[in-house]
């Protein structure tokens, strides 16, 4: 009698302990596929965490700006393209630097400029289609009416070089320019590149 007792006993403690392994088998196999259904949120890659600080990362944007010279065709000038690559972001500040490399002056081949030489980049806005130039003072100076026309024509190209289309200002210490030079090249403004084929032909 107490053998059958014992072996009850038994037999009831085998049960129970199996019975507590599937359960936990179970309650395993569960939390597993819960875990491989639940969606695991993309890592950022605009955002590096470090810690004490964040770090932004900034993509490396180089776009090509042309820059327009004036080239001698044996008839008469014409603006001729010059692409450069230039690492920014925004549109102001492509044509910043293509500028910088305008009021430079050419460096190789048969390029010219009829820029005066020490005129400066004062400010540069854009406004949705609107570009405006602000330059220094030596803009104005030296050249008769082909020499100011051809220059008209060089920042006006260069300036819509991102967009074609754009209605360009020019302005000279902060002033609209009305009439350029000592023989009075009278400039209505805004210039487009096709008022200027127009109305400008150099």
């Amino acid at each position: 009698m107490k053998n059958q007792q014992g072996s009850s006993r038994n037999s009831s403690g085998v049960v129970a302990a199996v019975s507590a392994a599937v359960v936990a088998v179970s309650g395993g196999v569960a939390w597993l596929t819960w875990q491989s259904n639940t969606p695991t949120p993309p890592p950022s890659s605009q955002t590096l965490n470090q810690p004490g600080r964040s770090i932004t990362a900034q993509p490396n944007q180089e776009q090509t700006a042309n820059v327009y010279w004036l080239k001698d065709n044996g008839k008469s000038l014409e603006l001729a393209p010059q692409p450069v690559k230039i690492a920014a972001a925004q549109p102001n500040q492509v044509l910043e630097k293509a500028f910088e490399s305008l009021l430079a002056g050419p460096t190789e081949g048969s390029d010219s400029t009829t820029i005066p030489k020490g005129t400066k980049l004062l400010g540069l806005t854009v406004n949705n289609d609107e570009i405006r130039v602000n330059l220094s003072e030596e803009f104005t100076s030296g050249g008769g009416s082909s020499s100011m026309v051809g220059r008209v024509g060089q920042v006006v190209y260069t300036a819509t070089t991102v967009k074609p289309n754009a209605k360009v200002y020019i302005d000279v210490n902060g002033k609209k320019l009305d009439v350029l030079g000592g023989e009075g090249v009278v400039l209505d403004q805004p210039v487009t590149r096709e008022s200027f084929k127009k109305d400008y032909p150099l």
